[in-house]
């Protein structure tokens, strides 16, 4: 049986991509320690997930270690060697601000994890596919240089722009940017990724997301910005918006639609590929519309307050403009809306006798 790494399997990503692959009929190898309930507290834990994926999956199995442990690695993949035909590369310090707090925690996990990944798998199984969730924090503010004009309840590209049919394209400069220390560590990981593929010649891809959420989302104040949105609906905790206005735009591309995407790009590959990757134009929103969303479908107003102060380097403006992998790839289709996702989240939020629950399912 064909195996598949997944590292962060008890996240968002990772727990969806060990379901879709153990359904493929591959043997799954999930990589998670928790660092989550470090980072964020015990409600944003991946433990709950991660127990379910091994009550409910034969062929999952749990491993308990660390990415920045290069000989944990290295036993695990001279294990299972060849076998190994994808890893998915999901686990990740995932926030701007707890960054700050920690600059070399989170580049040990970032980059320094993705680098022991690459030498690991480029050793034992280097003709495995290597799919990175990356992140368009890559780009650092440079999307806050393009000629935004503040509409009535959101940011939006003048429209005479190049980017303002679709959004934003690879390329995009990295260089001469406010990246957040979070940002740098992804940046580092990206690129380390496109030179395993590039030097080495392996089959790696860069997905450079947006917001990633989906009702599998453990979402927590500095991370996961829609499903937190949601849980501070569904159990009256305050949320405060920080900055420009409320107005500033994210895409969000639902976990399942990424994890297609890996799967795509599995089954024919290229060599150090990078795809900007997110819900596009058919999936955004600004902070105030997807608050408008949530009090729609939640039939109550939600308890907000506002900071003036963004966060140093935040986007005003982000929208991913994915034609490049969908032209690659054009079996490949974004499915959900905002508007859909925050049903799907609010409808597993309120499941269980109207309460919030744990992001398990």
């Amino acid at each position: 049986m064909a195996v598949a790494i997944v590292t962060g399997s008890g996240g968002l990503v990772g727990a969806e991509a060990a379901r879709f692959l153990a359904h493929k009929g591959f043997e799954v190898v999930g990589i998670d320690n928790d660092l989550r309930d470090r980072f964020f507290g015990e409600a944003a834990s991946t433990r709950p997930m991660s127990a379910a994926l091994q009550r409910e999956i034969p062929s999952y199995h749990h491993v308990e270690a660390d990415i920045r442990d290069a000989d944990a690695l290295d036993r695990l993949f001279s294990r299972y060697g060849r076998r190994i035909e994808l890893v998915i590369h999901a686990a990740a310090q995932p926030s701007h601000d707890w960054a700050a707090s920690a600059p070399a925690v989170d580049f040990a996990v970032n980059a320094t994890g993705t680098l022991n990944l690459l030498e690991t798998t480029r050793r034992h199984s280097q003709t495995a596919v290597f799919a990175f969730c990356s992140s368009n924090k890559v780009y650092g503010d440079t999307p806050n240089r393009l000629p935004l004009q503040e509409r009535e309840t959101r940011w939006e590209i003048a429209e005479a722009h190049p980017f303002a049919e679709h959004g934003i394209d690879e390329s995009m400069s990295m260089d001469q940017s406010l990246h957040s220390l979070f940002g740098v560590s992804k940046c580092s990981a990206d690129l380390l990724v496109q030179e395993y593929g590039g030097y080495f010649g392996m089959r790696t891809a860069c997905f450079r997301c947006g917001c990633i959420t989906g009702p599998g989302h453990a979402g927590a104040e500095q991370h996961g910005f829609l499903a937190y949105l949601v849980k501070c609906a569904v159990t009256g905790q305050p949320y405060t918006i920080l900055g420009y206005g409320g107005k500033q735009v994210r895409d969000n591309i639902h976990s399942a639609d990424l994890v297609s995407a890996f799967w795509h790009f599995f089954m024919r590959p290229g060599v150090a590929e990078v795809y900007n990757m997110g819900g596009g134009r058919f999936s955004c929103c600004s902070v105030i519309e997807a608050i408008g969303m949530i009090e729609a479908q939640s039939g109550r107003p939600m308890r907000t307050s506002y900071q003036p102060a963004n966060r140093p380097g935040d986007h005003i403006w982000w929208i991913s403009d994915v034609r490049r992998f969908a032209n690659h790839y054009p079996q490949w289709r974004l499915t959900r809306t905002t508007e859909a996702i925050i049903g799907e989240i609010h409808a597993h939020l309120t499941a269980d006798r109207g309460g919030f629950r744990c992001a398990e399912r």
